[in-house]
């Protein structure tokens, strides 16, 4: 078998047929090329009559190659033709390897402010780049991306830098970012030169600004320029600082990783007959604890222990019969000693350049067995791993990791789960009433798990509508003067979230309004219908709109214009009339695909004795076409069918179900070997079954009472990295963690079925609504009405939630939900739960009282 391992440490394992006999020769063929940092040959198996033996030759690709070795004091200057080199669009590419996690790759700047800056920082990849004058200089200015990690272990990594004027691609090793440079201009600006290696300081010859690269660039392009081409040609545009030479060094360094805590080791001698001890070496790891040197002292006198204790080195001696006494303690002030001393488990990491007294140790003589001893050691290679790169914690949780495994810390994200991929918040106001809220300030999220974040919102619930409405900066009446055509006055509202948040509770809402005022005094609004509009609003696709409240799109009218009720019959708002008194415009916006109001502009209050006055309302919503989007299955062989559901690394399905049947598909998605299906298996359990091609995961949730009892119960699923789960209802969630190793991408190609099989075997029979991939809300009721043996939507809410109605409350079945209605209760409000208010007349005068008193004596309860 041979693996291929990629940049970005992905395997390619593909098995070949060796020869039969000594002489023969075995030719094999990839069917693609692949790029490879590392080839490594398993024998699976060998003649059994014969003597173990392999000999392999592999071939790559015509390459060519330009490489420069910059000994960390030494930098390449690319001088332009002239003073100034400003470009609208960059493209810089290279290869680079290096042993020191620190150094400048290449820098420009100008006199104005401009640079560009692509340097290491602990084993990482810096990006700077400015392209405003008034931004800080390179010294101040945090990087605009950072990539990559452990990139200086030694192998060559890729960069690829592209920009088109604020517009930035960076890549590092297939790992791309994505991002958009602040300010104004779209030129970069650099100043006389471009330098690689290092940043010369001006007038001072072998002095640097900041710490200089050392190692090896291969094949370095600026704009197509090939800089290392010119430096061998020694070409007049490259001046050379210090000792640069066109060939890379290759340092014997050989690491060694110790993979397991508990049986990987390394023993070394020391030098005899020496007094004292001296030990050197670079180690690193993720873990915060672990052995990292022991050694008996002579003469009995106890044992050294170097180790790591929650990211400090701490070197103690141990005495046979004494307490352990500390040389260099490092150990937190808020510890005992006693806690400074707890046994610690052992080293997990790479170690490399080992010297004992002085002398280097020959670590492939320990691999040959000819120094030493070890146990189950990686010689000549740190294996170490990245586990937050990329990072798989979502919504901008930080990642942080073991050497096992990674953890997400998703505080203040507004997330939670192993991987900050589960919204803290509801989707909508209706979500919030149907948990017996009333009304209040809430935060939604829209899309649950998708990329939107959560914003607040007001939910007024009231007996018949839920309504959501969303305040924005400016819904006072405001003022306007001494505005015209040429200096017009605009307003722009801030509604606390973005417009996609925004958009995604419109699309989601049956009906949405928002409220127009203009109030005028000799100021038009609309003109005429023919003419240039002189007042008008942006809506949400950045467009002028030139109709008022009231009218619909397309006329250029106010609401009186439409019953022809204005002031002046001539025009078709009241403010055109232009009147010296003050009238008004006023109604509703309510087409949803132009709202919400995001800007006006005012142009008409310029003139003598004109005067104006605006107020918007707030944007209000009222019916979740999602949560009570339902269909009904009365067939087996029925179903709906989606596109492919693409989740693979993070993938959550809720919905809520209703049957009597013993049981059924709910849904399944399938692929050329994965394959994700939830079912109800029997009429108390419901299963969800995963693979992502290492074997299916199975998780079975049993209900201590029947599921199949035509009653609303909720399904929810979820697989991520780090573990799978099930929860249904409010029973117990089953969870299994999920392996490190393997393949962990789902990959789905078939289309998503709900209701049923792909086989058309084992379906559902019965109702499923408000269901939701990965935040993303299906249309079932859309679907059903072009599907046979499926119905759009499902009668019977108030079996489930009647009893959400209180004090004698009558639960009122709606097409999409429910309503309690109050109207034979003493109590009112959206659950019958709200006291009234009665009067009564005595004698000395009216008493209040409010109606939930059960018993009247006197004057009061």
């Amino acid at each position: 078998m041979v693996s291929l391992i990629s940049p970005g440490f992905h395997f390619f394992p593909q098995t070949f047929a060796g020869n039969m006999n000594a002489d023969s020769v075995m030719h094999h063929k990839l069917l693609h090329s692949v790029r490879a940092r590392f080839i490594r040959f398993v024998p699976l198996e060998w003649n059994p009559s014969g003597k173990i033996g392999m000999r392999v030759e592999v071939y790559g690709c015509s390459y060519k190659s330009d490489v420069a070795d910059f000994d960390g004091r030494s930098s390449l200057l690319y001088r332009f033709n002239q003073k100034l080199m400003s470009t609208l669009k960059d493209v810089i590419s290279l290869k680079f390897k290096s042993m020191q996690g620190d150094g400048v790759l290449f820098h420009g700047e100008g006199q104005r402010g401009d640079h560009i800056t692509l340097e290491l920082q602990r084993g990482r990849l810096a990006l700077h780049l400015n392209l405003d004058d008034s931004k800080p200089r390179l010294s101040s200015s945090p990087p605009s991306a950072t990539l990559g990690s452990l990139l200086d272990d030694q192998h060559w990594h890729s960069v690829l830098l592209e920009r088109v004027g604020k517009h930035v691609n960076f890549t590092v090793d297939r790992h791309t970012q994505h991002f958009r440079t602040k300010g104004e201009a779209d030129a970069l600006d650099i100043d006389y030169e471009l330098s690689f290696g290092g940043i010369p300081v001006p007038g001072k010859p072998g002095t640097f600004l900041k710490k200089n690269f050392h190692g090896c660039i291969e094949n370095l392009y600026y704009n197509g320029v090939n800089i290392i081409d010119l430096a061998k040609r020694r070409k007049h545009q490259i001046y050379t600082v210090g000792n640069v030479t066109f060939s890379c060094s290759e340092p014997q360094i050989v690491p060694i990783t110790f993979v397991n805590s508990s049986s990987s080791y390394l023993l070394l001698p020391g030098t005899p007959q020496i007094d004292g001890l001296s030990v050197s070496f670079q180690f690193r790891t993720w873990n915060k604890d672990g052995l990292l040197l022991s050694t008996m002292l002579s003469e009995g006198s106890g044992t050294l222990l170097l180790r790591l204790e929650d990211g400090t080195l701490r070197l103690v001696i141990q005495k046979m019969t004494e307490r352990a006494a500390e040389i260099l303690t490092g150990c937190p002030d808020n510890l005992t000693d006693s806690q400074c001393l707890n046994p610690i488990k052992a080293f997990q990491g790479c170690m490399r350049l080992i010297f004992i007294d002085n002398q280097p140790k020959d670590l492939i003589s320990v691999q040959q067995g000819s120094l030493g001893n070890f146990s189950d050691l990686h010689i000549d290679l740190c294996s170490i791993k990245d586990r937050c790169l990329p990072n798989y914690c979502e919504h901008g949780g930080s990642c942080s990791q073991s050497w096992t495994t990674f953890y997400c810390n998703c505080t203040d994200t507004g997330y939670v789960g192993a991987t900050c991929h589960n919204s803290l918040y509801e989707q909508s106001c209706e979500v919030y009433r149907h948990q017996g809220n009333t009304a209040g300030f809430f935060y939604i999220d829209s899309d649950g798990s998708g990329p939107l974040g959560p914003f607040q919102v007001y939910c007024n619930i009231t007996e018949d509508k839920i309504w959501t409405l969303m305040q924005h900066n400016n819904t006072e009446l405001t003022h306007v003067q001494g505005a015209n055509p040429e200096k017009p006055y605009s307003m722009t509202l801030d509604y606390g979230g973005s417009l996609e948040q925004l958009e995604a509770v419109i699309d989601g809402s049956e009906h949405c309004e928002q409220e127009v005022a203009y109030h005028c005094k000799r100021s038009r609004l609309l003109n005429t219908p023919d003419g240039t509009p002189l007042t008008w609003w942006i809506g949400r696709s950045n467009e002028r709109q030139p109709y008022w409240g009231g009218a619909p799109p397309g006329v250029q009218q106010c609401d009186c214009g439409l019953d022809e009720s204005c002031l002046d019959i001539r025009h078709f708002c009241n403010c055109d009339a232009d009147k010296d008194e003050w009238t008004n415009d006023t109604g509703f916006l309510s087409f949803k695909d132009h709202l919400p109001v995001t800007q006006i502009v005012i142009t008409d209050t310029d003139r003598t004795n004109s005067e104006a006055a605006w107020r918007i309302g707030p944007l209000r919503c009222y019916g979740d076409r999602h949560f009570w989007n339902a269909v009904s299955f009365y067939t087996e062989a029925s179903y709906l069918h989606f596109p492919t559901f693409h989740a693979e690394f993070s993938a959550d399905i809720s919905f809520f179900f209703k049957t009597t049947a013993l049981s059924g598909v709910f849904l399944e998605n399938l692929g050329i070997k994965d394959f994700i299906r939830l079912e109800i298996s029997s009429p108390s359990e419901i299963t969800f079954a995963i693979d992502v091609g290492n074997g299916p995961i199975e998780l079975i949730v049993q209900s201590p009472s029947s599921l199949n009892d035509n009653q609303w119960h909720y399904v929810r699923a979820e697989r991520n990295l780090k573990e799978t789960s099930l929860q249904v209802d409010n029973l117990p969630r089953m969870t299994k963690e999920t392996s490190e190793e393997g393949h962990f991408r789902l990959q789905l190609n078939s289309q998503l079925f709900v209701g049923g099989t792909s086989s058309r075997q084992k379906g559902f029979l019965g109702c499923i609504r408000s269901l939701h991939l990965n935040g993303q809300k299906l249309d079932l009721e859309e679907r059903a009405k072009v599907t046979s043996g499926v119905r759009p939507g499902c009668p019977g809410h108030c079996s489930s939630y009647g009893s959400i109605c209180h004090n004698g409350g009558k639960c009122v079945e709606k097409h999409s939900g429910y309503f309690c209605d109050c109207t034979s209760s003493p109590y009112e409000g959206p659950f019958c739960k709200k006291g009234t208010i009665e009067i009564y007349v005595f004698p000395t005068g009216c008493v209040l009282v409010p109606t939930d008193c059960r018993h009247v004596t006197g004057n009061s309860c």
